[in-house]
């Protein structure tokens, strides 16, 4: 089966980028060199949905250089960029994926990907488990597992899993400390405003930015916003989320109340209608809304389309929408992913430790499938405290280490 990527003849350019996060992601370099020696995935055929951008085209490297037959679509319609896809292609991954693909070519890509016939999966946001549970779930008793990289997914996961309907193994790697604490948060935070502030070109700095949603994504994104000199409210269905969110400093509202003091807009909560109708229309003129969510539903865009009298791309990834009163409201990158829409995504490092863990995932899977059981798992602590060694070795620093004694006086009776 042949490659469908845009144009093959832009992989140098592609390659380029690999080569250049290839040199800032350590962890991911150690297990590429420890990985082509002993190939513990020869034979596997293994398929990859993600954003499809340089870093994760190295972590299609590294499995592959692991022995595996790899496959990789992308997990975005805009995410996907067109160079790395062609460089992958040229290095024997099988691509599906191209930028700004139609519904019809995005599901497609996915199909194409699955005839490949994967003994085991990495997925991003649950695209691939959702198909292998409906339209392909003749697959399903092939596959040996596979792990997932997003809150979105994961919560689809554990929906399948308590219904009893999860036909293999799943590793849930966004629950793992060396992912959620940093991709999460430091990832997330830096390349949502990456995404926004290129795209814009406008200043953050005196702005009062509403953050939906203060889990460990809202918070790198508010934390950010405030360094940057934002005013920052926050809103929240959680309690304890929220008197967190009140302890570090921000003013919490719910959304009706924030929608008519926000200039930007960041949703951040895994959930549907986050900001509707309702909210847009006490909007100031020039409100800027964005998503940093995982699916374009946490801004109603059909709601924003209806109360609109026009609308016009301004500017790359800003639709403006006119309103009858005059107001404008500008809608960033169609509601998708901003920081990947609209940006390259987290930053190089960050993602060593995300797919340092991802690679760990799949060799979990691939030496213990046969006593795996039809669940979802955690990351295990030894998998956790690996990735969080070789990262600290890699930037110079040591910690200490218990002596004997103090082992014997934390763990005694």
């Amino acid at each position: 089966m042949e490659s469908m990527v845009r144009d093959i003849n832009l992989a140098p350019q592609g390659m380029d980028k690999i080569n250049w996060v290839k040199e800032f992601m350590p962890v991911l370099n150690v297990l590429n060199e420890e990985l082509s020696q002993t190939k513990p995935l020869a034979g596997k055929n293994l398929v990859i949905t993600m954003h499809l951008e340089a870093k994760t085209a190295y972590l299609a490297l590294v499995l592959k250089n692991a022995g595996a037959n790899v496959a990789v679509t992308g997990s975005n319609p805009l995410s996907t960029q067109d160079d790395v896809a062609a460089a992958l292609a040229s290095q024997g991954v099988k691509v599906f994926a191209w930028y700004n693909t139609t519904t019809e070519e995005y599901e497609e890509f996915l199909h194409k990907a699955l005839d490949t016939k994967p003994d085991i999966i990495v997925d991003d946001g649950g695209d691939l488990v959702s198909l292998l549970h409906g339209e392909r779930s003749e697959m399903a008793k092939n596959i040996l597992g596979g792990s997932e990289e997003t809150t979105t997914g994961v919560l689809r996961l554990r929906a399948l899993a308590d219904s009893g309907r999860l036909q293999f193994p799943m590793i849930a790697v966004n629950d793992a400390y060396c992912k959620y604490l940093f991709d999460n948060r430091y990832g997330t935070g830096q390349s949502t405003w990456d995404g926004i502030m290129r795209t814009t070109n406008l200043t953050v700095t005196g702005k009062t930015v509403v953050v939906a949603g203060y889990g460990w994504c809202g918070k790198g994104v508010a934390m950010r916003a405030k360094g940057l000199g934002a005013n920052v409210i926050i809103t929240e269905i959680d309690p304890i989320k929220a008197i967190e969110a009140v302890f570090d400093g921000f003013t919490v509202l719910p959304m009706q109340a924030a929608a008519s003091q926000g200039d930007i807009f960041v949703t951040l909560t895994g959930c549907k209608d986050v900001i509707r109708r309702e909210h847009m229309e006490v909007m100031k003129p020039g409100a800027i809304l964005s998503n940093a969510g995982h699916f374009d539903v946490e801004i109603n865009k059909e709601d924003l389309a209806a109360l609109a009298e026009s609308r016009r791309v301004v500017r790359k990834n800003i639709e403006e929408f006119a309103m009858a009163d005059g107001r404008k409201i500008y809608l960033l990158a169609e509601g998708r992913l901003v920081n990947l829409a609209a940006g390259d995504g987290h930053p190089t490092e960050i993602m060593d430790l995300s797919f340092a863990m991802q690679t760990l995932a799949v060799l979990h899977i691939a030496g213990n499938h046969a006593t795996l059981e039809k669940k979802v798992y955690t990351v295990t602590a030894e998998m956790d405290n690996r990735v969080a060694a070789l990262k600290l070795k890699a930037m110079g620093f040591s910690i200490d280490c218990l002596t004997p004694e103090q082992e014997d006086y934390l763990h005694k009776a």
